[in-house]
């Protein structure tokens, strides 16, 4: 047995015999059981969840102001808390109904977050009554349906003497998908062995011409120190999709920048386009992760290493996972450290006013080592894609789900995790119509003490819409809002607990983000960026051409 598949047992036996000792404590002199609820938040507790429900003496109620801002917080909570899972919990119906867009945002981008709803006694469930929150039809099973397609598993807990085992079934089934037990399925030996055989002979003919390209699924199913450990002892240059960004080290000496296909940096784009081998590394690719769909890269160049299969050309090996490939994979590159070719560094763009040019490598040199850095689906998060972060940062987006105000309910659940981990500042990028949508979390940032700051891109509505769906639309106008009056109305009433700003010029921005007590981050702050209605960041404006190309018909 290899090490993955002991390590598997291992996690397995632990469970297990956690669950006797369950068992075991909570059996006392009269026969008394741990209740259902007792029993989830003990497993919650195991699996390292340290926020949500009130009661419990190491997990933290917090309670949002509506279900689908708890699902958004809850997400950002497990891609910033690695190995921990996302938990949110509402009622039956309208809360379960309201929860679902987030749940399903984090399904679709493979974040862990489970969903526990509070619904009618079984009874009721067995008889159907008319209650509040259904549809008045009889139909109590219409919102589990729904969830069906939206989550990986589901349990329907009627029967105390089977709940213990559906919980961990379902606990099991989310550990196990996500990697949180660093223990996916062994690959068959001589089948891995054959594979590596295959890259090697790659390798060899594409004369040290080799680039690494690393995606999300690095992230997802904690790859991180094994890329890292490719990088060290082969030097090869590497390069990140959008949703691998911070994947490996910005500051890294290899390190070229974002991929986004047609949408990149022309240089980058040249450089990867033409290597002779690419080394892909956990890819997925959606629309606006690779650009539209406009990667050039032939199948002839490339090796893919995912969580369960590997390609390598033309040839598909089901099973190969890259958890356990990767590491005997680097240890037979390692051999080319010395002749690998230097690359330029990742080109920065400046100019003399708040543009998004001028901004976002302006912000880039705000940025420390550990800050976790989160962008709204849209104008900031093509922004801020060409802007190296620092060693340790976290980038938190939602580029394939993208649903629009997700960044700042998802920005309470990140500072929650990066208080608990003890990381550093977070920050925030959103726009002011997105801000719109979600903008009563910052009620639960202050209230529970949380200092992020918040950058507000004002230039008068949705930015991303205008360049892809109508520039002069009226659809993507907004009213305009006091963005500063904000964090004293929602939570700081006597206003001690935050500061707002607004920067209007080039010199106003760098004056504040030099400031020490605003970097500092000591208490929550906002940041209102006055920006031209029409400016946008070079890659959304590529990809809007992108899109209108696409729209009318014509050839890539």
């Amino acid at each position: 047995m290899d090490t993955a598949a002991k390590q598997l047992q291992a996690e397995v036996g632990r469970l297990q015999h956690e669950l006797q000792t369950l068992k075991a404590q909570h059996h006392s002199e009269d026969d008394e059981l741990i209740t259902i609820s007792e029993y989830i938040l003990k497993r919650l507790e195991q699996l390292n969840v340290k926020d949500y429900i009130e009661d419990h003496p190491t997990i933290e109620w917090i309670g949002t102001c509506n279900e689908l801002n708890a699902a958004y917080a809850a997400d950002g909570y497990a891609r910033v808390k690695e190995h921990s899972i996302g938990v949110v919990v509402t009622t039956f119906g309208v809360g379960e109904l309201s929860a679902i867009n987030g749940v399903a945002g984090a399904f679709s981008e493979m974040v862990p977050v489970l969903h526990i709803v509070g619904v009618p006694s079984t009874t009721q469930l067995k008889n159907k009554p008319m209650l509040h929150h259904t549809l008045g039809n009889g139909k109590f099973d219409v919102y589990t349906k729904a969830a069906e397609n939206v989550t990986i598993a589901q349990a329907i807990l009627m029967n105390k003497t089977q709940a213990a085992a559906e919980i961990d079934r379902i606990l099991t089934v989310c550990i196990t998908n996500v990697e949180l037990s660093r223990a996916p399925p062994p690959n068959d030996p001589d089948v891995e062995s054959y594979v590596l055989d295959e890259i090697m002979e790659l390798v060899d003919d594409a004369k040290q011409d080799i680039v690494v390209l690393v995606d999300a699924c690095a992230i997802r199913h904690d790859l991180r120190q094994e890329v890292n450990d490719l990088l060290v002892k082969t030097r090869f240059p590497v390069y990140a999709a959008p949703m691998g960004k911070t994947a490996v080290s910005e500051e890294h000496e290899r390190y070229g920048g974002i991929i986004i296909g047609s949408v990149t940096d022309p240089s980058i784009k040249e450089r990867v386009e033409n290597a002779n081998l690419i080394l892909s590394i956990g890819a997925l690719k959606s629309d606006f992760n690779t650009g539209m769909f406009t990667y050039h890269i032939p199948a002839t160049h490339t090796i893919e290493l995912h969580s369960d299969h590997t390609l390598v050309r033309h040839a598909k090996f089901p099973g190969i996972g890259m958890k356990s490939l990767l590491p005997k994979l680097t240890e037979r590159l390692s051999k080319y450290q010395e002749v690998a070719s230097r690359i330029p560094m990742f080109p920065k763009e400046s100019d003399d006013k708040i543009s998004h040019a001028y901004f976002w490598p302006r912000v880039g040199k705000f940025f420390r080592k550990q800050d976790i850095i989160v962008a709204e689906t849209g104008t900031s998060n093509f922004g801020v894609l060409d802007v190296p972060m620092p060693d340790e940062s976290v980038f938190v987006s939602q580029i394939l789900y993208g649903s629009i105000g997700w960044a700042t309910a998802s920005t309470l659940g990140a500072a929650l995790a990066a208080r608990d981990k003890h990381l550093g500042r977070t920050i925030l990028f959103t726009g002011d119509g997105s801000m719109q949508l979600t903008v009563q979390e910052i009620s639960t940032m202050t209230r529970h003490k949380l200092t992020p700051t918040i950058f507000v891109l004002n230039n008068k509505g949705y930015n991303i819409e205008r360049h892809l769906h109508g520039l002069n639309r009226k659809y993507n106008d907004i009213a305009d809002w006091k963005w500063t009056s904000l964090l004293t109305t929602l939570g700081d009433m006597e206003g001690k607990m935050s500061k707002s700003y607004t920067v209007r010029s080039k010199s106003e921005l760098n004056k504040l983000l030099d400031d020490e007590e605003f970097a500092s981050a000591g208490k929550i702050q906002l940041v209102e960026v006055i920006m031209d209605k029409y400016d946008t960041p070079r890659a959304l404006q590529a990809a809007a051409d992108l899109t209108a190309k696409i729209a009318a018909g014509q050839a890539l």
